[in-house]
């Protein structure tokens, strides 16, 4: 008779879960995923992003502050210009293997 197999994986608590649901909102938006993309090869400004997206300022910076506010993306000023990056390295793995399993065949 096979015995089951107990997984070893942690089940995180509920506010854990909460904080990772959120995470997915923010990630599960067409433009704010493009966004996330377009960050992955360098660091943009508000403009810079508006014009690549074809979008208003206020449309691309609404976007960023949920990026933001979800940790996965970092704004630093330079004069009076705001430049955005990926907050670290994870994200883009995340994106990486994201895109990787959709692309399975």
């Amino acid at each position: 008779m096979e015995q089951q197999q107990k997984s070893c994986v942690l089940i995180p608590d509920a506010a854990d879960i909460d904080r990772l649901s959120e995470l997915h909102k923010a990630m599960g938006d067409f433009t704010r995923m493009k966004i996330l993309w377009a960050l992955m090869g360098r660091e943009y400004c508000v403009n810079e992003l508006a014009t690549q997206m074809n979008m208003s300022e206020s449309a691309v910076s609404h976007q960023l502050k949920i990026l933001k506010f979800a940790k996965l993306v970092s704004p630093h000023k330079v004069g009076k210009n705001v430049f955005y990056a990926l907050c670290d390295e994870h994200i883009k793995w995340i994106l990486e293997e994201t895109y990787a399993h959709i692309s399975e065949r």
